[in-house]
């Protein structure tokens, strides 16, 4: 099989570890002329990267993305907690990090399940194409909004709307899908900020009520609307992608690992150290992006401002020096210290979410008794430039 041409192509490349591994020992860190920008591979590197303070998560001249200006798309992503520096940032995470720490890994695998029940009855995913990655989708979609507080007769549209959106934030969205989730975005924010107006709606408990104190709390009296109608969306757009590229990466693995199928069929308790494994091993975010906003010394290399770093978390995953025999699969590796979801201030806070839903969705496939064997063939991926998802539609990736 030929390798990637680059590293963003690897992506949804149907083997690109080997290619990765190059570039860990080759080219650490390197600028690509072809793309127009630098390459972070190896965990020192993706470290450096993602904790100097001159690297931020959006350029300094365009904090929204300009296909996005002039839409609720745009107000949605100014607001976002991941897509902020600075003095913006800290209270939004504090906010955000305190919110997710009232729901336990116990109450999150609970609601999955609920969802996972519920939505492989009414969707029917082995057996139709393309039903296992409508699955995964709403699985993390349904399961975030129920704790968000999203009354439960509007999460169908929602989960086609949060479809729509995810994908205009892409950088590589084609301007019908920018239109799109334009139109999608006003939809959801309309929603968002309904509910939160009518607080009566909301319970109590309810994440979008838990964030709303939290983030009024530590804002000194400002109006906070329209930060936590963002950042309730972005929970939910963050776990509709990671949440279905871990459930599908999953599966695959369980799929062209049959002793590890077999054990963990035997014992389903060993799903988390899989699942966790598969994080490292073929995780759903592969890169993440940074912009360099002075001239500085970045990971041993000189930069300049306007720089932008690609940080290929799913190479520094697979560093041997952090994990040895990276490529062997090991649910019980020891020091495991996996990327996927960052690491430093913009450390992604919802990896227990991530895993409890696609945990879910995985038990529920494999109590529904599937033939993975059709799942070891070829697959392709959902089009990205940084999340890896298996689309289960046709041929040998179908169950």
């Amino acid at each position: 099989m030929t390798l990637p041409q680059s590293p963003v192509a690897a992506v949804t490349h149907p083997e690109p570890y080997p290619y990765y591994a190059r570039l860990v020992t080759d080219r650490p860190l390197y600028h690509d002329p072809e793309l127009g920008l630098w390459v972070a591979s190896s965990a020192e590197a993706v470290m450096a990267v993602l904790s100097h303070d001159a690297c931020r998560v959006r350029p300094v001249l365009e904090p929204v993305p300009r296909a996005l200006l002039g839409s609720s798309a745009a107000d949605i992503f100014r607001h976002l907690v991941r897509m902020n520096d600075g003095a913006s940032h800290c209270p939004l995470k504090q906010a955000v990090s305190a919110t997710l720490g009232t729901v336990d890994e116990a109450r999150a695998l609970e609601l999955g399940r609920k969802w996972a029940r519920r939505l492989f009855e009414e969707l029917a995913p082995a057996a139709l194409p393309g039903g296992l990655t409508d699955f995964a989708f709403r699985l993390s979609v349904h399961g975030v909004g129920e704790l968000l507080g999203v009354p439960e007769a509007h999460l169908p549209r929602v989960a086609d709307w949060m479809s729509d959106f995810v994908r205009c934030l892409a950088p590589a969205s084609s301007p019908e899908q920018v239109e799109r989730g334009r139109v999608a975005a006003g939809q959801l924010l309309g929603l968002f900020r309904e509910w939160l107006s009518a607080r009566s709606i909301l319970p109590e408990e309810s994440l979008l009520s838990v964030l709303a104190r939290e983030l009024g709390h530590r804002s000194g009296g400002q109006d906070v609307g329209d930060a936590v109608a963002a950042n309730g969306i972005g929970l939910m757009s963050q776990a509709y992608e990671a949440g279905a590229g871990l459930f599908g990466n999953t599966l695959r693995a369980l799929a062209c690992l049959p002793e590890w199928r077999e054990r963990v069929s035997s014992d389903p308790g060993l799903l988390g150290n899989v699942m966790r494994e598969v994080l490292r091993y073929d995780p759903p975010i592969q890169n993440t992006r940074r912009f360099v906003v002075r001239d500085d010394v970045v990971a041993g290399e000189q930069m300049k401002a306007g720089d932008v770093i690609l940080v290929v978390l799913a190479a520094a995953n697979r560093d041997p020096r952090v994990h040895p025999n990276p490529e062997r699969f090991d649910p019980f590796r020891p020091d495991r210290e996996t990327l996927s979801f960052g690491t430093g201030v913009h450390a992604c806070p919802g990896e227990v979410l991530a895993l409890a839903f696609a945990r879910a969705g995985v038990e529920r496939v494999l109590m529904s008794r599937a033939p993975f064997e059709s799942l070891t063939g070829a697959v392709t991926y959902r089009t990205s430039a940084n999340a890896r998802i298996p689309l289960f539609e046709t041929g040998s990736a179908r169950l």
